[in-house]
């Protein structure tokens, strides 16, 4: 079945834990973390001091999304902070097999980004290297933006060129994910789906991941 990634960047700071405890109890097993450093993308937040404290609070899978320019340099913090995933951009990368496999020789595991405009073809030679594909559905900086209709079909001939390479490769899907929507992005092939508003702008986080779940449980 298809995973739920609750994003921490909706949630309520300032009562981190409970959020994230929240989304345990609703069958979470993973959080994803949107690192963003105001260049890479307009926006900034977390950085590996808060990661660190986050897996102090859960045990849950953390999901370490790199929007910055150097991921390079922070790859090794991130790791040490605690994350178990950690993703880089296509976009931001110089030698993307060199940065993949530095982050499986940390032991986490490595996953490849792509903004919405960025063609699939992009991933020819690294496809093999990659644990799993992140493909953003909306442009990355900011939460709560509405699905980009056209990343569905994205997703879907992601799919059948993993299942046509007999590949393990996971796709993660990220961006205007909502509970009308869920179920059928888990049908076009994605794996792991990132939830922040959907989750964490209603009020109670755990009904709402809960429902989530709920729907992805009755997809693909």
């Amino acid at each position: 079945m298809s995973e739920l990634a609750p994003s921490i960047l909706s949630a309520d700071f300032s009562r981190l834990g409970e959020e994230i405890r929240s989304v345990e109890k609703a069958g979470a097993r993973m959080l994803h973390l949107d690192v963003m450093d105001g260049h890479f993308v307009p926006n900034l937040t977390l950085g590996p001091p808060v990661v660190r404290s986050i897996r102090k609070a859960t045990a849950l899978k953390l999901d370490a999304h790199l929007m910055i320019e150097d991921p390079d340099s922070f790859i090794g913090e991130f790791a040490a902070a605690g994350a178990d995933m950690i993703s880089v951009h296509v976009e931001a990368c110089r030698h993307l097999n060199r940065t993949v496999t530095a982050i499986k020789a940390l032991g986490r595991l490595a996953g490849v980004v792509l903004n919405p405009a960025t063609p699939l073809d992009t991933l020819a030679e690294i496809l093999p290297e990659a644990d799993y594909i992140l493909l953003m559905s909306v442009n990355p900086g900011w939460g709560g933006q509405m699905f980009i209709p056209r990343v569905k079909d994205k997703i879907a001939a992601l799919r059948q060129r993993i299942d046509r390479l007999g590949l393990a490769t996971r796709i993660e899907v990220d961006g205007g994910v909502t509970r009308d929507n869920i179920g059928e992005l888990a049908e076009a092939g994605a794996d792991m789906l990132v939830a922040g508003s959907s989750v964490f702008g209603g009020g109670d986080p755990q009904a709402a991941a809960a429902d989530l779940i709920a729907r992805l449980g009755t997809a693909r």
